[in-house]
């Protein structure tokens, strides 16, 4: 592979009509070998971000996108030597596994046996080397997005960029290959841009997550900093559960995992079960505060809470935090 580019975005917006923003002006810089994750809800930016920096999507005037030191604003996707894994996977139906990874390198007019190791090599890496001469119609959704990543990275591109490119499969699926797309990202330390709606994708496979709303980036942090010291009420909802909750002390915050129901009359807080969800490895129970607010707490999966039980809500001071 290359070795890895750093991205900066210098005042990128994107207006379909005046006034009216996809991406309102946006400064951002992604490291060598990271993987950022755009993270957010349909219509929030995300995708549109991405498009500018493949090049499928022009920036407003004045914006621009810089590979390390070359600005490629003008540069059409062709040019810029990205890869790109899409959600629909876009390979060709009348071609099989090794011709579908082989197609970009036979455009490039590489030497026959150059693309032959190339596709070798890359179908190895995706654990699909035994699919080679397998019509992709054959193959699950799940092997149809590898063959996608090992046509990408074939081309061995400066940026690997991945748009939604789990939210097609279903749950297990979705798991395995979320666990092998972050092995193999970690394997090539390669510059990679990564959108999903998906929390527990962003989690996973993040250096760093972006977590964007109406246009803008609302924060930019570690998966660890974002969760756990989210900016905004949005963010804090957005990565995950969390309780408001109205101390004498003031206003603070609270993950459901850092609550503990407890038979105790001295408890920070008093109320009553409402529901209790069972999930398998937790359950999330609803309390109903004395003072008529509901949280939500998560507790092992073996305890047995009644509706209408009396409980005590307690909670470690480091456990809260406090939003803007």
């Amino acid at each position: 592979m290359t070795d890895p580019v750093a991205i900066r975005l210098r005042h990128c917006a994107r207006s379909f009509q005046p006034g009216q923003f996809a991406l309102h002006p946006l400064d951002l810089e992604i490291k060598a070998g990271e993987t950022l994750v755009l993270l957010g809800p349909s219509g929030c930016g995300k995708t549109t971000t991405l498009r500018i920096i493949s090049g499928l999507e022009r920036c407003d005037a004045g914006g621009e996108v810089w590979f390390g030191e070359n600005n490629v604003t003008a540069l059409p996707i062709e040019k810029r030597n990205v890869g790109m894994v899409f959600q629909n996977y876009a390979l060709f139906p009348n071609l099989n596994v090794a011709q579908n990874v082989a197609y970009g390198l036979r455009i490039q007019r590489l030497p026959a046996a150059e693309i032959e190791a190339r596709v070798n090599e890359m179908l190895a890496m995706v654990d699909l080397a035994d699919f080679a001469q397998r019509p992709v119609q054959a193959l699950s959704g799940g092997q149809k997005q590898r063959v996608s990543l090992a046509r990408a990275l074939a081309a061995r591109p400066r940026v690997l960029l991945f748009d939604e490119p789990l939210a097609a499969l279903d749950a297990k699926l979705r798991d395995k290959l979320r666990e092998d797309i972050g092995q193999l990202l970690q394997q090539l330390a390669i510059t990679a841009v990564y959108v999903t709606h998906d929390q527990q994708e962003a989690m996973a496979l993040g250096d760093r997550i972006a977590v964007m709303r109406h246009g803008r980036i609302e924060q930019l942090a570690t998966p660890r900093d974002l969760y756990h010291h989210p900016a905004t009420p949005f963010v804090a909802n957005f990565i995950g559960a969390v309780n408001r909750l109205a101390l004498p002390q003031g206003e603070f915050w609270c993950r459901p995992e850092e609550m503990q129901l407890v038979d105790n009359p001295t408890a920070p807080l008093q109320g009553r079960v409402l529901l209790a969800t069972f999930f398998g490895p937790v359950q999330r129970v609803q309390v109903g505060l004395s003072n008529g607010e509901v949280i939500v707490v998560d507790c092992p999966a073996r305890q047995m809470w009644r509706p209408d039980q009396r409980v005590g809500v307690a909670f470690a001071a480091e456990s809260l935090f406090q939003l803007s």
